[in-house]
């Protein structure tokens, strides 16, 4: 599968955290660690989002009693990489490679994100230019005349949620699909349709908030033409072998942050309004079974693909038993608030 395709990055990527990364300083008695590295994706890059995280992160620092820094990095796998040889300790994560990180990094879903208005959840795109003439149904004939740009390969929005949700029901393979296939970050997914270097491209409903707030100019000449069923919004994860007080002082920091009536609350917010957030609310593990879902069937998919019975039965007990999970999991969540 697409997001499967990294092995050589992740090799790279965890030789380069080995050799020349630097863990946070060792904890001073008591287990509290003297600093902690926060890691975020600077998928629209680290000058415009480093003045976006800055201030929560100073907040954090000061109400947890331990200095909190950033970890800055341009794909996913250096996150999930980087909490996995223990570089970072807490990191702002989209579904996909939450669960990757709870997966393979040792890592806890602490909380989860609502945007401004309040949903926990949001939508993948496809977007083409305004007046291409390019529409759904061109994208589906698969004849080889247009060039797609895919997320990055272990993005919820940019890779997983189009995968699952409108290529591999129809049995679409994009490699196979079209003139050529290339993966980037949203925003630069967003310039490339915008100038034309992309015919057609994912993204998401907030990274098109984000591209419209940067340059309304080149956004006015982007639009969608189709749109996921919602998405888990992001998640804080953090590090399971975290001092257990630091941790919970962590959930308590994110769960209460601009919730008061004070100028304290009131400047806070303002910090959550630049990062279009609404706020963060309690969340665990099972926040991410609806990604289980959505790899398990990619994995029923390719095996079905592979006509191997062995495979098939194996990936459809898999599938079933998500599933199942899943179901359970929804079964005990709370009635929303009104």
């Amino acid at each position: 599968m697409i997001r499967r395709t990294l092995i050589l990055t992740l090799s790279a990527a965890a030789l380069a955290l080995a050799s020349c990364g630097k863990p946070a300083e060792k904890p001073a008695e008591g287990g509290t660690p003297k600093e902690l590295t926060f890691s975020i994706l600077s998928a629209e890059n680290q000058t415009s989002m480093e003045p976006l995280w800055a201030p929560l992160l100073a907040d954090m620092s000061e109400q947890i009693g331990v200095k909190v820094k950033p970890y800055f990095a341009t794909n996913y796998t250096s996150l999930v990489e980087a909490m996995r040889f223990k570089q970072v300790q807490i990191g702002w994560f989209s579904a996909s490679p939450a669960l990757e990180a709870v997966n393979r990094a040792d890592g806890q879903v602490l909380g989860r994100v609502v945007d401004a208005g309040g949903d926990a959840t949001y939508k993948s795109v496809i977007i083409v230019k305004k007046g291409s003439g390019i529409t759904l149904d061109k994208v589906l004939k698969c004849d080889k005349t247009l060039s797609f740009g895919l997320g990055d390969t272990q993005s919820t929005s940019g890779t997983l949620a189009p995968m699952t949700y409108l290529f591999t029901p129809k049995g679409i393979e994009p490699n196979k699909c079209f003139k050529s296939v290339r993966s980037a970050s949203h925003q630069a997914n967003a310039f490339s349709v915008a100038n034309g270097v992309v015919d057609v491209a994912t993204n998401n409903s907030v990274g098109m908030l984000f591209f419209q707030r940067q340059s309304p100019e080149l956004a006015a000449k982007v639009e969608t033409i189709w749109q996921s069923p919602p998405l888990p919004e992001s998640s804080i994860v953090v590090r399971k072998d975290l001092d257990p007080a630091l941790k919970e002082k962590i959930r308590q920091f994110f769960l209460t942050y601009g919730t008061g009536t004070d100028e304290k609350a009131e400047k806070q917010r303002e910090v959550l309004k630049g990062l279009a957030y609404g706020g963060f609310r309690p969340a665990d593990n099972s926040y991410l079974d609806p990604i289980r879902e959505m790899e398990a069937s990619e994995g029923l998919a390719a095996a079905k693909r592979s006509g191997d019975a062995a495979k098939i039965a194996k990936a459809q007990a898999e599938f079933d038993k998500i599933s199942a999970e899943a179901a359970k999991s929804r079964a005990l969540e709370p009635a929303p608030a009104q």
